[in-house]
């Protein structure tokens, strides 16, 4: 009955990508080596920036953050949208799509903020350099940091609140391969103008304000080398920012494509293949790019191997001495 919150079914059905039956085998095996590589990319950053001191740094600090959101972001809906490839039935519970749909809006809209904190640190590198040290200071870094995660998990559980009071009478196919809130709330049969307002509150909140405060930092960084125009300083731009950038414009420019622009007949398809490229295609280009493009992350791997090498050489040093004793 109208006016009572109350959710009639129990499971939604995920369509998945419009992929025909005969390449179902060929893009699975693409799929999981995509998130395979997006997993362990990942977390190579993770733990070489743990192991070397030398990139103990504000930095890297955003960077360790960010591999932790990618690898997370991408494991929220890749594992299922695998195992649904294999299966007769594409389906997920109720509970696990709420589930999804929170993780999902949570590490992406982190994501989002840790790309706003990266660029300020870019902006204090290049146009105070002399006061990087005092203003990039533990404390500064660590609480922008916190500051992301505390919001970001008021801002997802709000739309997650916010979507349990609707009602799901009849149809649960949700065409796309995870659950997605505007895919949701199309299903619903209850009033969602209170959900479609906060989307755009917290819309303009954790991605339209720090794309402008990205932007904003960039303007500034030109405007900073444009006073004392050198070939030196153009290249210290783009070895200390081309990395930042080319993350900031596969993400941004992925979600601009597919919020902002104007749907057409075919909106789903665009939908989800847009989707697939912030969720999978972003979080596994990431490592490379900032690998890559870093000279700072290609010393240390090779500190880090030597070390590694070293240690295994010593080791068996030992072990063939205990033996010949």
């Amino acid at each position: 009955m109208p006016g009572k919150n109350q959710t009639v079914i129990s499971r939604f059905i995920l369509l998945g990508l419009p992929i025909p039956p005969e390449h179902q085998h060929l893009f699975y095996a693409l799929f999981l080596a995509m998130y395979l590589t997006t997993v362990l990319g990942n977390l190579v950053i993770i733990v070489l920036i743990h192991l070397d001191s030398h990139l103990h740094t504000p930095m890297y600090l955003f960077l360790s953050n960010l591999s932790f959101t990618d690898l997370c972001f991408s494991t929220v809906t890749m594992p299922n949208f695998l195992q649904n490839m294999q299966s007769q039935v594409s389906s997920i519970p109720y509970a696990g799509c709420l589930a999804q749909m929170y993780f999902f809006l949570f590490f992406g809209d982190v994501e989002s903020l840790l790309l706003v904190a990266m660029a300020y640190d870019r902006y204090v590198a290049i146009c105070f350099p002399l006061h990087y040290t005092r203003i990039m200071s533990p404390n500064l870094c660590v609480s922008m940091v916190l500051l992301s995660w505390a919001l970001t998990t008021l801002c997802a559980m709000l739309h997650t609140l916010l979507l349990t009071r609707l009602s799901f009478c009849k149809n649960n196919v949700i065409p796309h391969f995870f659950c997605d809130l505007s895919a949701l709330l199309k299903l619903a049969c209850s009033d969602i103008h209170i959900n479609e307002l906060m989307i755009m509150i917290i819309g303009a909140l954790v991605v339209i304000l720090p794309f402008l405060l990205i932007i904003v930092s960039y303007a500034h960084i030109v405007s900073s080398i444009l006073k004392v125009p050198s070939t030196r300083g153009i290249h210290k731009v783009f070895s200390t920012c081309g990395s930042h950038l080319s993350v900031v414009s596969l993400f941004y420019g992925s979600v601009i494509v597919l919020y902002l622009c104007p749907s057409s007949n075919n909106s789903t398809v665009k939908d989800t293949v847009m989707s697939m490229m912030y969720t999978v295609v972003t979080p596994m280009l990431n490592p490379f790019i900032y690998s890559l493009r870093n000279r700072d992350m290609k010393e240390a791997l090779k500190r880090v191997l030597q070390k590694k090498i070293k240690l295994s050489s010593n080791y068996g040093n030992y072990i063939s001495d205990v033996f010949i004793k």
